[in-house]
């Protein structure tokens, strides 16, 4: 495992139960989704960014 990379959580959450859930309330948890999709793309593109600078650094 590299120092970017944290220990996985050994057991992923329980699923929400969707059939409780309004129509509105599913359409906000689908936004809740998406946003916690785009941060986590966000942070994806700052680690490529940062280690391609690494990289670029240590090449001979």
């Amino acid at each position: 495992m590299s120092w970017d990379e944290p220990e996985q959580p050994k057991k992923k959450p329980e699923p929400k139960n969707l059939e409780i859930l309004s129509i509105e309330a599913l359409g906000e948890y689908i936004e809740e989704l998406e946003a916690e999709i785009a941060r986590v793309r966000e942070t994806i593109a700052l680690k490529e960014s940062a280690r391609d600078g690494a990289e670029a650094v240590f090449k001979i």
